[in-house]
């Protein structure tokens, strides 16, 4: 009776299963079909014992977990993904074992004796990962509950997202607030009283430079945007990138003739024409540069190197900067992250500098790798690749 009991579970499951395989979202899924689950769906389904065999590896191969129940808590059914999901021992072999101590608002009885229940969604967390756990009854051909069927999904990586997503709205939110309020205040200080000109002149002036930096952050919130939406095109072309460095050096020399930087550049020989997007990667140049100058004290050293090495160019950025913390290295690529973010927003940086940087040589097949230790600089490794990758 047991062994026949197991194997209409099974077959339920399978069915399942076959449902998941055809795209239905398992959400809707569940809603419309698996929560009255008919007899009719076992004397219809036409699964042989070969099939048996066959889906029953997909059942324990499947990345959802699927955990299946009878009607005093036992566990009757459990794959793979279940266990590790759930980190499920071999002590754990009840409903209560498995769910009670995570403190749901959901029990067996009230599934399997309520009769209007047709199915709950939880999310959970265990650890650091989160899942969301579909309950719901499955019935016998008299229409009674015979057991309860769980379904888990792990959406750690959405919730991530969605918290990346919120944080990302609170700073774009804080990013334009600071300015927009310096410039009200400011504009409304000439406004209502008479100033003389070097006062007006000194308004006007962090007025202009607080837009300046607004107009920037817009330009560079555009800028993500469209690269994540592919809507800028990647133009790539065959160049010379020790040329593309030294130009930008140049562009940069009244900077760095401010902070009076002994900046020298070399270019080894042998170095092929690189493949990507010219404009790219000038700005990602300019931007490790501009960095180097900022973060670097007066009088300071800044070396660039352009070389080969495989099949990718390379240009490394060495300075004897303030440096960057360690504990920070791995979050630097983040979209508003800031190692000092009030000398960051002294110095007009908007925080996506580096973001910027790291997606324009994604989109072109290259990559950014940052080494760093406070107080005595940072050296920057940037990687193109060259005209014989893309053959």
């Amino acid at each position: 009776m047991l062994e026949n009991f197991k194997f209409i579970i099974l077959i339920i499951i399978i069915d399942i299963i076959i449902l998941i395989i055809s795209e239905i979202l398992l959400k809707k899924y569940l809603k419309k079909k698996i929560l009255f689950p008919k007899t009719r769906m076992i004397r219809g389904s036409g699964v042989t014992n070969d099939d048996l065999d066959i889906n029953n590896s997909v059942f324990l191969h499947m990345t959802d977990g699927i955990i299946a129940f009878d009607r005093t808590g036992n566990v009757i059914l459990i794959n793979p993904a279940a266990k590790k999901m759930m980190k499920i021992s071999q002590e754990n072999s009840t409903f209560d074992e498995i769910f009670g101590k995570l403190h749901m608002n959901i029990n067996l009885e009230k599934i399997i004796y309520l009769e209007n229940w047709t199915n709950t969604e939880e999310r959970l967390q265990i650890d650091d990962r989160f899942l969301n756990v579909y309950f719901a009854p499955f019935k016998k051909e008299n229409d009674k509950t015979v057991g309860v069927i769980a379904v888990l999904q792990d959406i750690t990586e959405h919730v991530k997202l969605d918290n990346m997503r919120k944080e990302f709205i609170a700073d774009v939110s804080h990013e334009l607030k600071t300015p927009i309020t310096s410039i009200m205040g400011y504009a409304d200080t000439l406004l209502e009283e008479e100033y003389d000109k070097e006062t007006q002149s000194k308004f006007l002036s962090v007025i202009a430079s607080e837009a300046r930096r607004m107009a920037k952050l817009v330009t560079d919130l555009l800028t993500l945007s469209k690269n994540d939406s592919n809507k800028n095109v990647v133009k790539k072309e065959q160049f010379d990138l020790g040329e593309l460095v030294k130009k930008c050096q140049d562009k940069l020399a009244i900077e760095i003739k401010k902070k009076n930087h002994n900046v020298n550049c070399f270019v080894t020989a042998d170095v092929p024409p690189v493949y990507a997007d010219k404009d790219d990667i000038e700005r990602v140049v300019l931007n490790i540069l501009t960095n180097s100058i900022k973060y670097t004290k007066d009088n300071g050293e800044i070396k660039i190197y352009v070389g080969f090495v495989y099949n990718d160019a390379y240009i490394k950025i060495f300075d004897n900067g303030i440096g960057i913390p360690e504990e920070d290295l791995n979050r630097i690529f983040e979209r508003f992250y800031r190692v000092d973010k009030a000398r960051s927003r002294e110095m007009g940086g908007t925080g996506l500098g580096l973001s910027i940087a790291k997606d324009l040589l994604d989109r072109n097949g290259g990559s950014i790798d940052i080494k760093s230790q406070v107080g005595k600089g940072t050296e920057v490794v940037i990687k193109v690749p060259t005209k014989t990758t893309e053959i």
